[in-house]
């Protein structure tokens, strides 16, 4: 039986991708870097800043990629007042409804853990949250375990206890990789062939969803279980 969820935040809870596309281009523009496609941008969200930059720009040194993090996060500040992402559709009410049946909620993210703390406060969601996990809070990041491993100590909770719930492929295979239970979003940032490749054991198509496949029904489990796996 599943206790606890653990979520991604960008492309799962809150729609940061326009925000995100934005800094990322505006922060080229400053370093005098080419502008590579909004798709080929997105296709970072959910890493670390310096691998995206990494994943953008092959030939980088890691002290260029550092860089390049470092200026992000300072235009990041300023363009969060100018354009302030939103929840996508029915998280609010889902996560209060799965907290009041009992759910440990949680996020991992691979976002830095003040900016986190600050969406999940200004987006009117950080009540429902009891753990918050940012990227500077682990040596290793997703796709690696560590991130779900880490919950998992620090809540004294057990991996089949555990499903993750994400939107790109990094959050799929962190959880695999420690055990968990795995859904995959596809409203999010990554296309469902990269999720299917991934081999989440759900896949849902709007939040709202999450609350029927944790019901263990056969119905549920006949439509949101991943066929290919």
């Amino acid at each position: 039986m599943i206790r606890l969820i653990i979520f991604d935040f960008d492309g799962t809870l809150g729609d940061t991708r326009a925000n995100i596309v934005m800094t990322m281009r505006d922060t080229m523009r400053a370093l005098g870097l080419e502008e590579p496609s909004e798709d080929a941008i997105a296709a970072t969200i959910g890493i670390p800043l310096a691998d995206g930059f990494a994943q953008l720009y092959p030939g980088m040194s890691l002290e260029e990629t550092q860089h390049c993090a470092v200026t992000y996060r300072q235009i990041f500040e300023k363009n969060r007042k100018l354009l302030v992402p939103g929840l996508f559709p029915h998280v609010k009410e889902t996560l209060a409804l799965l907290r009041a049946q009992g759910y440990t909620l949680t996020v991992a993210s691979s976002r830095m853990s003040s900016s986190l703390r600050g969406f999940l406060h200004d987006m009117g969601i950080e009540e429902y949250i009891s753990y918050v996990l940012g990227v500077d809070n682990v040596e290793k990041a997703k796709p690696d375990p560590e991130p779900v491993l880490k919950t998992l100590r620090d809540l004294g909770m057990q991996p089949e206890e555990t499903m993750v719930v994400g939107d790109m492929p990094v959050d799929i295979l962190m959880g695999r990789r420690a055990g968990a239970k795995t859904c995959a979003v596809t409203y999010g940032n990554a296309s469902l062939k990269d999720l299917d490749m991934a081999e989440p054991d759900f896949i849902i198509g709007q939040f709202s969803d999450l609350p029927v496949i944790l019901t263990n029904s056969p119905d549920a489990m006949q439509v949101f279980s991943n066929p290919w796996i």
